[in-house]
């Protein structure tokens, strides 16, 4: 019996592992928490497939607003953090949280409207005047009010036009705490105005009455940035894999993977990452 046991125990054990082997080895994939733009605009649609294709590394996206991402990641739920409020990023980093932030791409924010334009501020390249114009007239306005890197510009830029969001909003003001889709879709029901991110703007086939009303003013640069999450602070990132997705979004591959997407023709994000190493 002793001589069977101690034959037989070795194999066990290394049938045992090797039943286990595959499994972990299979396991290629990482957490992105990511704001819902990248989602939305059909941009991880095109990216992600090209990125698995090269490195066998599925990416799982979370698509929330980018203080969500954020939180997100700040409980160790994600691997890397691609999201568009440089602000809130870069305290994400000194607080300890992510590794180091690359610039990957930008495009810009559109104030749509309809076409019915109750404010009178089609055309204008003045955003500020815009905001102005749409609360002195009390004309309906939509927020995200979801903590999303749009909505930190939106109230960004009612300060700017010196206007207290927080004791001038009224009946006309509606928050909704969602996406970008169901901002666009509710602006849509109330012939209202709401700031969107082009790239959605350009995705988004419900427009009814909708248009871009202020376009052009250099207060609506969006920015967009990549983080992998501290593997110092949570063990569990996958650093190994996490660390390559980032790689490759600032690379020269992903960089022009970001420039081939286009709908109707229509570039809807533009890469500018300083390093653009193959």
């Amino acid at each position: 019996m002793t001589f069977r046991f101690s034959s037989f125990a070795p194999a066990i054990l290394l049938g045992t592992l090797a039943s286990l082997a595959p499994a972990h080895a299979q396991d290629r994939s990482i957490v992105v928490a990511s704001t819902t733009s990248t989602q939305d605009s059909g941009l991880f649609g095109h990216l992600l497939p090209i990125f698995k294709a090269k490195t066998g590394i599925e990416v799982k996206v979370i698509a929330q607003g980018t203080g969500q991402a954020l939180d997100t990641a700040r409980r160790g739920d994600a691997d890397v953090v691609f999201v568009h409020a440089k602000s809130q990023e870069e305290k994400f980093i000194a607080d300890g949280f992510g590794v180091k932030r690359f610039d990957v791409m930008y495009n810009d924010f559109v104030l749509i409207g309809p076409k019915s334009d109750p404010a009178r501020i089609k055309g204008t390249k003045d955003v500020v005047a815009g905001l102005k114009a749409i609360q002195a007239k009390s004309a309906p306005f939509v927020s995200r009010g979801d903590k999303s890197g749009t909505h930190s510009a939106e109230l960004a830029l009612w300060k700017q036009a010196g206007i207290d969001i927080a004791a001038a909003k009224g009946p006309w003001y509606r928050e909704i705490g969602q996406g970008m889709g169901p901002a666009l879709n509710t602006a849509g029901a109330m012939n209202g105005y709401v700031l969107s991110d082009r790239g959605t703007w350009i995705s988004f086939k419900n427009r009814g009455e909708l248009e871009i009303a202020v376009e052009g003013d250099k207060r609506l640069f969006n920015q967009y940035g990549v983080m992998l999450v501290n593997p110092e602070k949570f063990p569990s990132v996958k650093k190994e894999f996490g660390q390559p997705f980032v790689d490759w979004l600032v690379s020269a591959e992903g960089q022009a993977a970001i420039t081939a997407y286009k709908i109707d023709g229509q570039q809807l994000f533009f890469p500018n990452a300083e390093n653009k190493g193959s």
